[in-house]
């Protein structure tokens, strides 16, 4: 694993076969990235730092669920980073995307924007996002692959919003069932219960059927 400077962003990099992961990483889960890098199969994998997850992984401006912060509207600047500046740079044939919670709903926001991923890995996806539900009713995801998976206790809350995630992973789930080759995974637990490992079945499903050209 090594770190470069593209486009201004930190990325910690691995060069493998000629499928890429593009995945995303924080201060508070940057620890963890060399398990995940040494547990996956031999793909090539691009994670991106993300300095300001509510902020940069964001799809639209929505008030705050839980604390103080907000959420703000970079997801597409970061589309257009990954798509004109990031993957150039790596020089894959095919390309899967994916992520954690927030990072995991921007993937599936990512493959609702282009049609440049083969792949979508959300694993525990922030689909409770306001408004959500109402974004992907009649659009058509346009990732051959999509993993979804969530922990059977993640509606578990006295969040209003937060408690109607496993409804929202549902619907996820059937809007694209028919449209990808795509599976719904539940895991024991809360959110936060094996994050890394919920992370590493999600990517190696979909690495297992994203292929070289």
């Amino acid at each position: 694993m090594e770190s470069r400077s593209v486009g201004g962003r930190e990325v910690r990099f691995r060069k493998g076969s000629d499928v890429c992961l593009i995945t995303f990483f924080a201060d508070f889960d940057e620890g963890s990235l060399e398990e995940l890098f040494s547990r996956l199969p031999d793909i090539t994998i691009a994670a991106v730092r993300i300095n300001d997850w509510n902020q940069e992984l964001s799809p639209w401006k929505a008030s705050p669920v839980f604390g103080k912060d907000g959420f703000g509207d970079g997801a597409p600047e970061l589309r257009d980073y990954i798509i004109d500046e990031l993957i150039p740079e790596i020089g894959c044939s095919r390309y899967m995307v994916g992520g954690y919670s927030l990072a995991g709903l921007f993937s599936l926001w990512l493959c609702y924007n282009t049609d440049v991923f083969s792949g979508c890995a959300a694993a525990s996806p922030s689909v409770w996002f306001p408004d959500w539900d109402s974004f992907i009713e009649g659009r058509k995801i346009r990732a051959e692959h999509v993993y979804l998976s969530l922990g059977d206790k993640e509606s578990k809350t006295r969040n209003q919003i937060m408690r109607t995630v496993s409804d929202r992973i549902v619907l996820q789930y059937d809007s694209i069932k028919d449209d990808a080759d795509s599976v719904l995974e539940w895991n024991q637990g809360n959110h936060f219960q094996d994050a890394i490992g919920r992370e590493i079945r999600a990517f190696s499903w979909v690495a297992s059927r994203v292929t070289p050209n």
